[in-house]
C-alpha cells in the first residue's frame, strides 16, 4: 500500500512537472502493489487533493497546479488500462462536472473507478448546459447522475439543474449524488441544492451508490410555489350562538 511517505516523494517532483519521476514511481509502486485500484485511491486521489488544496491556500501557483494535474491525468489515463475489471452489474452512471481541468481529473478517475466496478458508465465532462444533461437523464435513464468538483460559484448551476431534472419528472427515480469541491467544504449543502447523496471521494461513492435505493420524486412543475396552508378563521360570537 503506498505511504504517506510514498505520497511526499510523489508530491515534489509532481509539483515541479517532472513527468519522468513521476511515472518511475507509480511504476514501481504498481510492481509492489499489483493493485492498480489501490494507486488510484492511495496514491494519485490524495495528491490530486493535496494540489488542490496547496493550490486554494495560495501555496502554489497556476502553472504547478496545471502540470500537476496534467500528470496525474496521464497517469490515470495509463492506469485505467490495467483495473481489475467486475462483471456488469446493470447500474449505469452519467457523470458531470465543473468546467476545469482539476474537477475533469476527479470525475474522469470516479468514471474509471465506476466502470471498473462492473457500472454502465458515461462521463460527460464540464461545460455541458444543463437543458442537454436533463436530455441525457431521460436518455440513458441512469441509477445515478454524479456531479463533482462544484465551486462555490457552480453552486446555483448545480441547484437549478436538479430542479429542472425534478421539475420536469425525466427520470423520477434517479439518486444525483454529488461529490468534491464546496460540497466536501460545506456541511449541508448537498441536502440545500437537492441531492440525495453526498460522497467525498470516489472510494466512498461506490458503496454509496451500490447501496442506494430508487426511490421516487414527484415532479412538481418549475417555478410553482408551495401551497400554504389558509389559516381558520375563528367563528364569529354570533355564528357560536346561533
Amino acid at each position: 500500500m503506498p505511504s504517506s511517505t510514498v505520497l511526499d516523494d510523489y508530491l515534489s517532483p509532481l509539483l515541479a512537472g517532472n513527468r519522468t519521476a513521476c511515472r518511475d514511481i507509480v511504476r514501481r509502486q504498481a510492481i509492489q502493489t499489483s493493485d492498480p485500484f489501490r494507486l488510484y485511491t492511495e496514491l494519485l486521489w490524495p495528491a490530486m487533493e493535496r494540489v488542490e488544496k496547496l493550490y486554494r491556500g495560495d501555496r502554489i501557483n497556476a502553472a504547478a497546479e496545471h502540470m500537476a494535474t496534467r500528470i496525474n491525468r496521464s497517469i490515470a489515463d495509463q492506469l485505467q488500462l490495467h483495473l481489475p475489471r467486475s462483471q456488469p452489474n446493470g447500474k449505469r452512471l452519467l457523470i458531470a462536472c465543473a468546467d476545469g481541468e482539476p474537477e475533469e481529473l476527479g470525475a474522469q478517475m470516479c468514471a474509471d473507478l465506476f466502470e471498473a466496478r462492473g457500472w454502465e458508465t458515461y462521463f460527460l465532462g464540464g461545460g455541458v448546459p444543463n437543458d442537454e444533461i436533463l436530455s441525457l437523464v431521460g436518455q440513458l435513464r441512469p441509477d445515478i447522475l454524479l456531479i463533482f468538483g462544484t465551486q462555490p460559484s457552480g453552486v446555483p448551476g448545480v441547484r437549478r439543474l436538479i430542479d429542472l431534472i425534478r421539475g420536469v419528472g425525466a427520470h423520477p427515480t434517479l439518486n444525483i449524488m454529488v461529490s468534491g469541491g464546496v460540497f466536501n467544504r460545506a456541511e449541508g449543502l448537498w441536502k440545500e441544492v437537492g441531492a440525495d447523496l453526498l460522497a467525498k471521494t470516489a472510494h466512498d461513492a461506490i458503496p454509496l451508490a451500490e447501496k442506494a435505493e430508487p426511490h421516487m420524486h414527484i415532479p412538481r412543475p418549475l417555478g410553482a410555489a408551495k401551497k400554504r396552508r389558509r389559516r381558520r378563521r375563528p367563528a364569529s360570537p354570533a355564528a357560536a350562538t346561533a
